[in-house]
């Protein structure tokens, strides 16, 4: 502890604040720019070093963009560790496991009834509801599920995997792809007697504790509400 603070003891505190605004522009950008995939912690360490060796500087720059995130703009910049497909973790030690890559995700710390009236953009709500169907379905299913079992839940829906032009997500099969790059979702290919299987797995951001609290909780109404059809009838 010690070295490192003795090695940015002479850092100047001008370029400083220039990195930490530097990496919030970034983080801010990139998550619009992509749709709100996670940012490698590499790709803010390199940005942070290319002109500067000190080798403690990325970890207390990304530290220092955090903490103004949160108190200027109201965002959680949140860390997630890679998750492995579980078929590929098999027979692997668990300190390799922990070595996977780190990113970053930012999380409004709004109240949800404030974000969803001045925050919320209607026209990407769709986009929500259907990541939430999706990891639901993950979900149910064990946290697991066959490609061909995850589309037949969906067709019954109204969601073709062959529709290129569904009125609200556009190409079916790069909507569900989109959730993979926003790692809500894992692809991991099996195979077996009768072939390879594709299988879609909950990545780390479903697995995060606020996005499966709320799974869990959207869950838990949907069944409410089809208890109560049942009574009804």
């Amino acid at each position: 502890m010690a070295s490192a603070l003795e090695d940015l003891s002479q850092f100047d505190v001008s370029n400083e604040d220039r990195l930490v605004a530097e990496v919030i522009r970034y983080v801010l950008f990139k998550t619009h720019q992509t749709a709100g995939c996670p940012i490698k912690r590499e790709e803010l360490t390199q940005l942070v070093s290319k002109n500067y060796r000190q080798r403690a500087l990325p970890g207390f720059i990304i530290n220092e963009a955090k903490e103004k995130l949160s108190t200027i703009f109201g965002y959680e910049m949140r860390e997630l560790q890679r998750s492995r497909p579980s078929s590929a973790s098999q027979g692997r030690s668990s300190q390799q496991s922990v070595s996977d890559a780190k990113s970053y995700v930012i999380m409004s710390k709004l109240p949800g009834d404030a974000y969803k009236k001045y925050v919320e953009d209607a026209n990407t709500a769709h986009l929500s509801g259907f990541t939430f169907v999706v990891i639901s379905i993950v979900h149910l299913a064990g946290g697991k599920v066959a490609e061909e079992a995850l589309w037949h839940q969906l067709r019954r829906l109204g969601l073709d995997e062959r529709s290129e032009s569904h009125p609200v997500l556009g190409n079916a099969k790069q909507a569900l792809e989109t959730l993979v790059q926003q790692r809500y979702l894992q692809k991991d290919k099996v195979s077996g007697p009768e072939g390879t299987t594709l299988f879609y797995e909950l990545a780390e951001r479903a697995l995060d504790r606020p996005v499966s609290e709320k799974i869990k909780e959207y869950i838990s109404e949907v069944g409410k509400k089809e208890v109560t059809y049942v009574d009804d009838d």
